[in-house]
């Protein structure tokens, strides 16, 4: 071979120290120069190669004089004068170089590129060094003891620190090429600076793994599932032609009457399972988990201290890890894959009226991204009943606005109800009549059937999650989960390095050697710095809302000195407005803040696990956002109007701020205004225009930060799929997705009596949301590595405590936020005629003005052009002319011991109504318990049957054994000598 053919990566077995290596290794202690160290030489070689073995084989003649004329071409300049498009026949990236082996996964990390002025001799010394670390030569210098390159001077601790990193790296690829795995590298890429390593798990690795992973494969075995009979028939096939128009065109979506039987795969049973076709049996998924397990396995041992490769990516060996996509997923020429069937009828908006392809999606991503979709469509589609309702409830109040009869005396102005001023000094009295618009708007929400709808709403909870639990068993049936059981997965790399500080303090100490884990005592630190963080974010939020209070009275008051009538005509409105407006900014920049100190609070407990850490990073971050949400409408719903105080007796912040009064029609309709604000502002700009704005932004700057960093003339070259799929956002998990959608259905389900439109917004939200989703995970992130999960997790657990507080908030909501209990104490015990006349001026008490303290008297008596002696609030106290004025009146405690028996009567007979729903249904649909039991007489048919036909066949052979044996028998001596008659002729 010619020296210059090292230029090319295209080493003999004698000249590259990776195939010394790995002779060592595979060559099963022959001698370095033995055949067995040549032939793992070539294979290892074969491997790291980054061009294919005829390419590798061309010998390029006088390269110097090339060099001596000034001319010298790059690597992928002399590679393109080779072939016409080198990259067509490993389907730009999608293969290796030969076009056989298919990528399952890609490492990342950075290198240093040599500059464009260095020799193609130096370029093939750079290469040699590079192979030679690979190898785990031992003979190579330690980092900080020398440049690999020799000649460059003395290193600098930059250069310390890269060659740390690619000794780790060479020894950490050394033993993927022991696991079996095949490797190869790509330096000459678009991005500058940037190097790939291409993995491919050939066919006796996937088996091997497969049955250590107990992955279910599908068998030979073909079994006709049962099928509806009858009317039940009937209907299914007239349902399946009505949504025929809604249900996307993928194959998998179309029901199936026949399944094929799965079973654990088994190397010593391969005859059992269908391998027609060897190259689609394993599917990109199950080869991308394959692989990552096997990363997450191997580890690269330096200084004791073991590292896989969440470790490697911690500290900064590699810069990613990921499985590719399947190609691209738009353009007329694009060869089709499943993620353009994916992008076609899922992720694009002119879908966004069929049903989700769940099948292909967990096809594509794994069970754990198919289930959070499937979880997502379910939540969508039973929005649905509820919208119709809420809207129904919205369209009575509508219709029946006319006839209260308490919001029409709150506007006849004839009555004359002048009412007490609403603070000190600057506001004046006022007419109760100019309140006219709010106590309509509230009967739009307050109204009879607003308890009816918290009830239904209670009950649609428990349907809802009754509903997906057997959907949830439905699509672990097809997806072969039932008898999946998760095991504890490998430690996380922030656990691995605790304790591995903590045995080398334990071994400078004590010199033992026993296992080191950690315990309580060094994790106390760290769950104290929780508790105390949480506590104090928790306070945080209090304070602003209360700071957004002390906004509220404070601006109430300037705006009432204001001259313009119209200015102080709309002050609760404005108020009100731009209250929520504070509120809303303040929720979402927080919640982006408890997110990010969520996360660093899990990270210093140090879990063990990625499961571990999901769950206490999901409970910290929902406790955190749920406070963060839900506490100005607490406020709004239970406190505001609560300790105000009478007038001359008025309640103070800070001896100088007056707690705020609700209006005349009561809190519900500024609740309402609460609700709908923060929960469509959350919905547009946090989840919506957050999720589309920021991944496009990121992606934007990080293609225009490796354009520059990519020298000019390889532009003109076409990006591999790798190097296209480094570009894309990182897959961050599903707890950002999990969690607004957990808060939406807080919004749904626990302050619903105020909002019977939330289900509907929700459900306009979530149509939008879906395909955003999908979009996202299409086009935006990298393709996540498949995890299979048999359950959406701790979710499901939050989702049944939201469901359970609902009722117990509305019931709050209805009996001490809404007049529907005052009403009914009026009607039934207080009524005159059995109407709700004179409700109003029943729940208003009197005040004397003169009974006013010193100095809080309004500064301008006369604004309403009369003088007023009597002013009315509303409470329930005594007259000024009674003997105990102010006091407490028996109708308070009437109506309060109405309140707190609707509470406890209406929270039992809600949490009995769902606790039966919950009974009644079944959490496992009754064919699919069928379809289970069938399955496993089949397996055991096919194993008995494989079982008797091992027999006989054992016997045929020894039937063949013994006839063949037969006549061999009759005539050997030993047999002579045996045999009766022999024994008589001799005597």
């Amino acid at each position: 071979m010619l020296e210059s053919d090292v230029g090319l990566e295209g080493l003999s077995p004698k000249e590259d120290p990776a195939a010394e290596a790995a002779g060592a290794v595979d060559g099963e202690g022959a001698p370095p120069g033995g055949p067995g160290a040549q032939a793992a030489a070539m294979r290892v070689n074969e491997k790291y190669s980054t061009l294919p073995a005829e390419d590798r084989s061309v010998h390029i003649i006088n390269i110097c004089a090339i060099e001596d004329i000034g001319y010298l071409p790059s690597e992928g300049t002399l590679l393109n004068s080779l072939s016409v498009d080198p990259d067509a026949k490993c389907k730009y990236g999608l293969y290796f170089r030969d076009g056989k082996r298919k990528v399952d996964y890609v490492l990342v990390y950075h290198h240093k590129r040599p500059s464009g002025s260095r020799t193609l001799a130096r370029r093939s010394q750079s290469q040699d060094s590079r192979l030679s670390a690979r190898s785990g030569r031992q003979d190579q210098p330690l980092p900080g003891l020398g440049s690999p390159e020799g000649a460059d001077g003395p290193e600098s601790p930059q250069d310390f620190h890269e060659d740390d990193k690619r000794f780790r790296r060479a020894e950490y690829e050394g033993n993927l090429l022991e696991a079996g795995l095949e490797l190869e590298c790509d330096e000459d890429t678009k991005i500058h600076g940037v190097g790939f390593v291409k993995i491919h798990a050939p066919w006796n690795v996937l088996c091997r793994e497969a049955e250590f992973l107990k992955l279910k494969m599908p068998t030979k075995k073909l079994y006709r599932m049962n099928e509806a009979r009858g009317l039940l028939k009937k209907i299914n096939s007239v349902v399946q032609k009505i949504t025929a128009p809604i249900q996307p065109r993928v194959a998998e979506h179309r029901p199936q009457s026949v399944k094929r039987l799965f079973y654990a795969f088994s190397r010593e049973k391969q005859h059992l399972f269908d391998l027609s076709d060897k190259d689609s049996f394993f599917d990109s998924k199950t080869r991308s988990t394959i692989v990552y397990e096997i990363l997450k396995r191997t580890t690269c041992t330096k200084a004791k201290y073991s590292m896989g490769i969440t470790s490697l990516l911690a500290n900064g060996v590699y810069l990613a890890a990921y499985p590719l996509h399947d190609g691209d997923y738009r353009g007329e020429n694009v060869e089709f894959n499943d993620r353009k069937l994916l992008y076609e009828e899922w992720a694009s908006y002119r879908v966004f009226y069929k049903y989700q392809p769940i099948d292909l999606v967990r096809k594509y991503f794994g069970e754990k991204i198919g289930l959070y979709f499937a979880w997502l469509g379910v939540y969508t589609q039973m929005l649905i009943p509820a919208s119709v309702v809420g809207v129904i409830v919205f369209l009575y109040g509508c219709a029946t606005v006319d006839d209260n009869i308490p919001s029409k005396e709150m506007c006849d102005q004839s009555q004359n109800i002048t009412m007490c001023p609403l603070c000190d000094k600057t506001c004046s009295y006022w007419k109760m009549s100019s309140a006219c618009a709010t106590a309509r708007a509230s009967h739009l929400f307050d109204n009879p059937a607003t308890v009816f709808f918290s009830i239904f709403m209670a009950l649609w909870a428990a349907t809802f999650m009754e509903h997906w639990k057997r959907k949830q068993m439905r699509l672990n049936y097809r997806w072969d989960l039932t008898s999946f059981e998760e095991e504890e997965g490998h430690p996380r790399a922030e656990y691995e390095a605790r304790v591995l500080q903590k045995s080398l303090r334990k071994e400078s100490k004590d010199k033992k050697t026993d296992k080191v884990k950690l315990t309580w005592k060094d994790r106390f630190p760290a769950y104290l710095i929780n508790l105390v963080s949480i506590i104090f974010m928790i306070a945080v939020t209090f304070a602003i809302v209360l700071g957004v209070i002390i906004y509220r009275i404070s601006t109430a008051a300037a705006l009432a000195m204001n001259s313009s009538p119209s200015v102080r005509s709309n002050i609760r409105v404005t108020v009100t407005a731009t209250a929520v407006i504070i509120n809303l900014v303040v929720i979402i920049l927080l919640d982006e803040v408890y997110g990010c100190i969520a996360r660093w609070l899990t990270k210093i407990e140090v879990p063990k696990t990625e499961k571990n850490f999901e769950e206490r990073l999901i409970f910290k971050a929902f406790l955190l956002k749920f406070v963060n949400s839900y506490t100005p409408i607490f406020y709004v719903a239970f406190f505001k109007g609560r300790f105000v105080g009478r007038p001359g007796d008025y309640v103070y912040i800070f001896q100088s701020f007056r707690m705020e009064e609700c209006a005349p029609g009561g809190c519900l309709m500024e609740l309402c205004i609460q609700l709908s604000i923060i929960m469509l502002g959350k919905q547009l700009i946090q989840n919506n225009l957050f999720e589309i704005g920021i991944p496009k932004m990121k992606k934007l700057i990080r293609s225009l930060r490796l354009r520059q960093q990519s020298p000019s003339d390889e532009h003109a070259k076409r990006e591999q799929r790798y190097e296209v799929d480094f570009t894309l956002e990182p897959f961050a998990g599903l707890t950002p997705e999990y969690m607004e959608m957990i808060i939406q259905f807080g919004f749904v389900t626990l302050f619903v009596a105020s909002f019977p439109l939330a289900p509907l917004f929700a459900l306009l939200n979530n149509i939008i949301e879906i395909r955003l989703d999908a979009k996202k995970f299409i086009t935006e992130l990298r393709r996540p590595v498949a995890v299979r999960a048999k359950d959406i997790g701790i979710w499901y657990n939050i989702l049944r405590g939201v469901g359970k507080l609902a009722v117990i908030i509305n019931a709050f909501v209805i009996s001490f936020t809404s007049d529907f209990i005052p009403r009914l104490v009026y009607l039934y015990m207080y009524s005159k005629n059995g109407t709700m006349h004179g409700f109003v001026n029943h729940t208003l008490s009197s005040f004397n003005v003169s009974d006013f303290q010193e100095g809080t008297a309004p500064n301008d008596p006369l604004d309403l052009g009369y003088e007023v002696h009597i002013c009315r609030y509303k409470d329930y106290r005594e007259p000024p002319w009674s003997e105990h004025k102010y006091d407490i009146s028996k109708d308070f405690w009437a109506v309060l011991a109405a309140r707190l028996a609707f509470v406890i009567v209406f929270q039992n007979l809600v949490m009995f109504m769902s606790d039966f729903v919950d009974w009644v249904i079944p959490d496992i649909p009754k064919d699919i318990s069928q379809q289970v039991h069938k399955e496993k007489v089949l397996m055991v048919e096919l194993f008995m049957r494989e079982e008797q036909g091992k027999q006989q066949l054992l016997d045929t052979w020894m039937e063949r054994d013994s006839a063949k044996d037969e006549p061999l028998n009759n005539h050997s001596p030993r047999a002579g000598l045996a045999s009766p008659e022999h024994h008589t002729g001799a005597v």
